[in-house]
């Protein structure tokens, strides 16, 4: 795949100069302004001198309880951990020490009495004795450091010691997000991806902000979880995927060691059992789930819409009680997504009896029911969340369904096809992916607005909960061949999640854009050099 510009590139573009780590560098350049970031900030208030990070420079944490300190704490110890290799500096992790000891140096805050900051919003105030990041709340103080993170020199992000004089500019930034929800689904279904593929993924959602990852753990070519009632879902379930590889699944305790490592990063995983449909790996590993008895051979091929579980089978919901009560106890967050999408081979009358079982166990073991928009054409249970996938063509009786849910309290995530499916096609020639939505190029993906998108439909902004890009992986099998797909249309999915809509440009975003280009070159991310955007040279 093609890669982004050189590490020489890195040092010129991102402005060098003064005493690094490694000696000394020439061609000082003044620090990146506080609003080239993405997501765009809220309010920026530049002025004032900038800060320099030195070898005498401390994380100072605190908080308003011993408890919001030993976070803040904890959220210091991860942003030394992203430092030190870059600039060689120690980096201590400290409580401030008086008035004086908690000006200098990089101080983190948690826990201040500011309800305008809400959850996840921060203030990040930087001037000539240090930079300041203040949250209410955890998520916010480590959004806060995500923004740090990109008002540094984009060699800051490299493992080794670079020779960069680490200044950010002064001022000030208050910053809230737009929607509660912005999202990121990955499909180990149809390729199986590892812990560490997975882990490497949501590092690379953190940095822009994005909250939430959706994992698709089950389809026709393959299941991904172990599940004690039901053991052959695993063995032989996912034992396949598409072209006929040697597929895989997760533990139980590797799938906790997930959810834990999403969790330090402040994102909430959302597991997604997809039924009645796109079960022909659970089908194949039991025959009683079949409604003539007999399992149909394992699949490894693209086709969608053929498997469904046997609806006036009492032993299928069975099934669906136990996969629910094991996935629900593995998972601290909300939601449990149910699929529902694609059951063609499942009766109107059969699906919608289904789903009212199946949203009956969601409930019953403490999680808020989520699925694809489908579930509205049966009774959405009590606020659940329904995910929009369809595009331009979708027709206007299937957007009406949509609407009337959402008028009686189904809250909506936004995913259309045609926008945010990030295993479209960039265009013609892009080797990997699909385009049975049609082509997205970068500004596609960004040039729309969430609160509006299906205003002409009759949807309220207000039933608008966030935003998703999924991932399907029909095609996809590496990292890379996830980052090359995925970026740089992520970056603008999370903008669109994040940043006010006042904000929303698309000429000055490209430019905010391709300043990211350095900085996922030196992340080591395959991203896409879109011709549409102005990636520095080289």
């Amino acid at each position: 795949m093609p890669r982004a510009a050189g590490s020489l590139l890195l040092v010129v573009a991102a402005g060098v100069g003064g005493i690094g780590a490694a000696g000394p560098v020439a061609g000082p350049a003044p620090a990146r302004p506080l609003d080239q970031v993405v997501p765009a900030p809220e309010r920026v208030r530049p002025g004032g001198s900038p800060y320099t990070l030195t070898s005498a420079t401390r994380i100072l944490a605190d908080g308003a309880s011993r408890t919001d300190t030993r976070e803040a704490r904890r959220i210091g110890s991860y942003l030394a951990g992203l430092l030190r290799p870059s600039t060689g500096y120690a980096l201590p992790v400290t409580e401030p020490k008086g008035d004086r000891d908690a000006r200098d140096g990089i101080r983190l805050r948690l826990g201040t009495g500011d309800r305008s900051l809400g959850t996840e919003g921060y203030r990040l105030e930087s001037g000539r004795r240090g930079v300041t990041i203040t949250a209410r709340e955890p998520a916010g103080l480590f959004h806060g450091v995500q923004t740090l993170r990109q008002l540094l020199p984009a060699p800051v992000e490299k493992r080794s010691t670079q020779r960069v004089r680490w200044t950010v500019a002064g001022g000030t930034i208050t910053d809230t997000p737009r929607y509660a929800y912005r999202g990121a689904m990955l499909d180990v279904s149809r390729h199986f991806l590892t812990v560490d593929q997975v882990k490497l993924y949501i590092d690379q959602l953190a940095l822009y902000k994005i909250n939430t990852l959706h994992l698709h753990l089950s389809d026709d070519q393959g299941w991904r979880i172990a599940v004690d009632s039901w053991p052959r879902l695993a063995t032989y379930g996912g034992s396949t995927q598409v072209g006929g590889g040697p597929g895989g699944y997760y533990t139980k305790a590797q799938y906790r060691d997930l959810v834990a490592y999403a969790t330090s990063r402040h994102l909430e995983v959302i597991p997604e059992i997809d039924m009645p449909g796109h079960t022909n790996a659970a089908l194949a590993s039991y025959a009683e789930l079949n409604c003539d008895g007999v399992a149909p051979p394992l699949y490894t091929g693209t086709s969608v819409g053929f498997s469904s579980l046997c609806v006036p089978k009492e032993v299928t919901y069975d099934f669906v009680d136990d996969v629910v009560r094991e996935l629900a106890a593995l998972t601290p967050g909300r939601y449990l997504h149910i699929g529902g999408d694609e059951a063609h081979a499942t009766s109107h009358a059969d699906y919608v009896a289904f789903m009212d079982r199946a949203q009956a166990a969601v409930r019953k073991y403490g999680k808020t029911v989520a699925g694809w928009h489908q579930i509205t054409g049966a009774t959405p249970a009590a606020g659940a969340v329904a995910q929009y996938w369809g595009y331009d063509a979708t027709g206007s009786a299937e957007r009406a369904q949509v609407a009337a849910a959402a008028k009686k309290g189904t809250r909506l995530v936004l995913s259309p096809a045609d926008r945010v499916y990030l295993d479209m096609k960039y265009d013609r020639s892009t080797p990997l992916g699909q385009s049975w939505a049609g082509y997205t190029e970068v500004d596609r993906s960004y040039d729309w607005d969430p609160g509006t998108y299906l205003a002409g439909a009759g949807v309220p902004e207000s039933a608008v909960l966030g935003i998703e890009a999924p991932l399907w992986t029909e095609t996809i099998a590496t990292s890379d061949q996830v980052e090359y797909m995925a970026f740089p249309r992520l970056l603008g999915v999370a903008e669109l999640g994040w940043s006010p809509a006042a904000s929303h440009d698309w000429d000055t975003y490209k430019l905010r854009l391709a300043a990211q280009g350095p900085r996922m070159t030196a992340l080591g991310i395959d991203y896409y050099r879109s011709p549409l955007v102005p990636w520095p040279a080289g």
